[in-house]
């Protein structure tokens, strides 16, 4: 099949190659500027942005915005592998090998003869993998664990990891006492004024908020996005309710703002 054959085939079972060669062809002389330009620096944002998007559509229940959320991804996948293929460093195919063999390799219960009869074995069995193949037996434990995550999935994260070898609260009564103790702290700080000190004790409470939605097994992102979400429905209500009685927000004064907030409040727990 000829180049150009692929890139307008209709076959379901080529699309991915028709993917690979559409992107070729965006990157190639007289393609697109734009996408030739690109590098795997300038569009690291699109990564994140695009798996964020996945999120959201996942959050939604919404079926054709996650197809179509989890094209976009992909598509940021054959775009840096089509960066690195043109170096002769890497190609889509050795992305693909690569994972197919770490996936086989990380589960000896299903592929080989290793016995990991529930999901708390299968972890700690990965892990040990892990650490293997990495060649960190003489590190930290913690070492590389989620480096260039967003900080709250790396907090939990974190967590997670030294759970899994017994560093954890036995009970959610530590978590909440940790969180007080935070929260008392952060009140020193900010009553001796030493700015250092709150941005420590701010950052420590955080971690300790964080720690009590894993120990519920919640995911403290997706706990962060509906707080977001929240904040900006009832922002965007209590704007609409200024407007209704001839006022902005602008024009608002604190006073006049909060009622409004508390009636949009009040209005949702009915």
């Amino acid at each position: 099949m000829t180049d150009e054959q692929m890139i307008n085939a209709t076959d379901d079972s080529v699309q991915v190659e028709r993917l690979k060669a559409i992107m070729h062809r965006l990157r190639s002389p007289g393609g697109c500027p734009w996408d030739a330009e690109q590098t795997h620096q300038s569009i690291i944002s699109n990564v994140i942005e695009e798996a964020y998007e996945v999120v959201d559509a996942i959050q939604r229940s919404d079926d054709t915005d996650m197809c179509e959320e989890l094209g976009d991804l992909l598509l940021q996948v054959v775009f840096h592998s089509e960066i690195a293929q043109e170096d002769n460093r890497f190609d889509l195919n050795q992305v693909a090998r690569v994972v197919s063999e770490k996936l086989i390799r990380r589960h000896p219960h299903v592929f080989a003869t290793s016995d990991a009869s529930d999901t708390d074995q299968v972890l700690k069995q990965w892990d040990a993998i892990k650490r293997q193949e990495k060649g960190e037996k003489e590190v930290t434990y913690l070492h590389g664990t989620g480096k260039g995550l967003p900080a709250i999935i790396r907090a939990a994260k974190l967590q997670k990891k030294a759970a899994k070898i017994g560093f954890d609260w036995p009970l959610e009564t530590g978590v909440i006492s940790k969180i007080r103790e935070e929260l008392y702290e952060l009140e020193s700080a900010i009553d001796s004024q030493d700015h250092q000190a709150v941005e420590e004790e701010l950052g420590d409470l955080l971690f300790s908020a964080v720690n009590l939605a894993r120990f519920r097994k919640i995911d403290p992102e997706i706990l962060m996005a509906k707080a977001n979400e929240k904040f900006e429905r009832r922002f965007s209500a209590m704007e609409n309710q200024l407007h209704t009685r001839g006022s902005s927000l602008e024009e608002a004064g604190l006073a006049e703002m909060e009622q409004a907030w508390a009636d949009i409040k009040a209005q949702e727990n009915k």
